[in-house]
C-alpha cells in the first residue's frame, strides 16, 4: 500500500497547480458553537462557498490538469452523487476537456442542473451510487475516456488536501479537525497535511450512522463494505473506502464518529440560524459530531470542515423544520375546528399574540375518530421552546370553536 500514500509535498504541488482556480475559503470562528460543544474555539472552514459549492473542484482540477494531450482530447467520464460531478464539469470547462457525468437517481435536481450548466453531459443511471460508478467504468472502457474517480486517486486526494494547508495558515492553534467521510478522499488529504505539521493534531472522521463503513474499516485495519446505506446525507452515502483512501486514511485518521439523521438536521438548522450559512447534510456532519455527546472536545481549538452547500431548497426547508423540532422549537398539532374557515382568523391572531409563528395551517383528511361536525386541521408552530409552544396550544384550546386533539409535544 505504501506506493499509494501521498505526502505534504504532493499537496503543495497541487496548490501550485490549482491556486489560480479555487477560492481560499474563509474560516469563521463561532462562539455559539464553542459554547455548545465545550470547545475553546470552533472554526468553520466554509467550503460550501467554494466554486461549485463544495471542495470537490480542488481534487478534480488537480487530477485533470495532469492529463496528457491525448487523454484531454478523448475526454473524461466520472460518477458522482452530485458535488464531484460539478467539480469535474467545471474543471473540464476551464481546461477545455469534454466531460460526461453519471449520477444516481437520488441526486438532487439542483446538482444535476448545475452540472449541466458547466457544460457536462449528465447521464442518470442507477438507484444508488454504486450502480452509477459501475456504469461509468463500463462507458470509460467502451469510449476510451479517462475515468476520474471521486476519491480513490492520489491526485484527487492531494487536491483535497489543500484545504489542510489553508487550515494551517488560518487556524494555527488547531487541536482537532472534524471532517466528513464518504469515500475518504477529503480526510486523507487534510489528515496528511495536518499530521505532517503536527502529529498531535487529532483528525476525526464523521459519517452518518446509516453509512458508517469507515469506523469498522479503520478499527479492524481492513476495508469494510456495507450491503446498503440509509441516510439523508446522500453526499457521503458511500458503502466503503477503496485501496488508495484506505492506505492514506489508516495512517492519519484518529477515529470516526457516527451521527444520526436527526443530528444532521439539527446541525443544518443551526448553521443556517447561527452561522448564516447554507450547508448540505454531508457538509453539516462535522458540526453534528462536534455537538454530539460522543465527541469530547474539552477546551480544544476545533476546526469543522463544512464541505458543501449544494442543497435542494425544499429539502433544506424540511430539514430545518426537523431540526427545529429536535431543538424543541417546532411542533405540530391536530385541531378540531368548528366554523371553518371563518375560525382561521382567530387561529392566526392567537398564535401571533403569543409571539409564535404559524408555519403550517392545513385542513387534513377526516379520520374515523374525528367529530362529524368539526373540521380536522393540522397546524405547525415555531416558538422559543417546548414550554412556549405548550402555552400557545393552551391558548388555541381556549378558543370557543377550537379543540386541541393531539400534538407531538405530548
Amino acid at each position: 500500500m505504501s506506493d499509494r500514500r501521498i505526502s505534504r509535498d504532493d499537496v503543495e504541488a497541487a496548490r501550485d497547480r490549482i491556486g489560480d482556480v479555487v477560492h481560499r475559503t474563509p474560516l469563521d470562528t463561532s462562539r455559539t458553537f464553542a459554547e455548545l460543544s465545550g470547545a475553546a474555539s470552533v472554526g468553520l472552514k466554509l467550503e460550501n462557498v467554494q466554486r461549485t459549492g463544495s471542495f470537490k473542484i480542488r481534487g478534480a482540477y488537480n487530477r485533470m490538469a495532469q492529463l496528457s494531450e491525448r487523454e484531454r482530447e478523448a475526454g473524461v467520464i466520472a460518477s458522482s452523487a452530485g458535488n464531484h460531478a460539478q467539480g469535474v464539469a467545471l474543471a473540464g470547462d476551464l481546461l477545455g476537456i469534454e466531460t460526461t457525468i453519471v449520477v444516481p437517481e437520488v441526486t438532487p435536481a439542483a446538482k444535476i442542473e448545475a452540472t449541466r450548466g458547466y457544460g457536462a453531459e449528465v447521464i442518470v443511471e442507477g438507484e444508488i451510487y454504486e450502480r452509477s460508478y459501475e456504469y461509468a467504468l463500463e462507458r470509460a472502457e467502451e469510449t476510451g475516456k479517462t475515468f476520474v474517480h471521486p476519491f480513490d486517486d492520489e491526485a484527487i486526494i492531494a487536491g483535497q488536501g489543500t484545504v489542510g494547508l489553508e487550515l494551517l495558515e488560518q487556524y494555527p492553534e488547531l487541536d482537532t479537525v472534524l471532517v466528513a467521510i464518504g469515500g475518504g478522499g477529503l480526510i486523507s488529504g487534510i489528515g496528511t497535511v495536518l499530521k505532517a505539521a503536527d502529529p498531535d493534531v487529532r483528525v476525526i472522521g464523521v459519517q452518518p450512522e446509516g453509512a458508517l463503513h469507515a469506523k469498522p474499516t479503520l478499527e479492524n485495519d481492513r476495508i469494510h463494505e456495507l450491503a446498503d446505506v440509509d441516510t439523508v446525507a446522500e453526499g457521503i452515502a458511500d458503502t466503503r473506502m477503496l485501496e488508495t483512501t484506505f492506505a492514506n486514511a489508516r495512517e492519519v485518521v484518529d477515529g470516526v464518529v457516527g451521527v444520526t439523521d436527526r443530528e444532521l438536521a439539527t446541525a443544518v438548522t443551526l448553521l443556517a440560524e447561527r452561522a448564516k450559512t447554507v450547508a448540505e447534510t454531508a457538509g453539516a456532519a462535522p458540526l453534528a459530531a462536534a455537538l454530539s455527546e460522543e465527541t469530547d472536545l474539552g477546551d480544544e481549538h476545533v476546526a469543522v470542515v463544512v464541505s458543501g452547500g449544494n442543497v435542494n431548497l425544499s429539502e433544506h426547508a424540511e430539514l430545518t423544520r426537523t431540526g427545529l423540532g429536535e431543538l424543541g422549537r417546532y411542533a405540530e398539532a391536530r385541531l378540531a375546528v368548528a366554523g371553518w374557515p371563518t375560525t382561521v382568523g382567530d387561529l392566526v391572531e392567537t398564535v401571533g399574540s403569543e409571539g409564535a409563528a404559524l408555519e403550517v395551517l392545513e385542513r387534513t383528511r377526516r379520520g374515523p375518530d374525528d367529530h362529524p361536525n368539526r373540521v380536522p386541521v393540522t397546524v405547525g408552530l415555531e416558538g422559543s421552546g417546548p414550554q412556549h409552544l405548550r402555552g400557545v396550544l393552551e391558548s388555541l384550546g381556549e378558543l370557543e370553536d377550537v379543540a386541541v386533539v393531539e400534538s407531538d409535544l405530548e
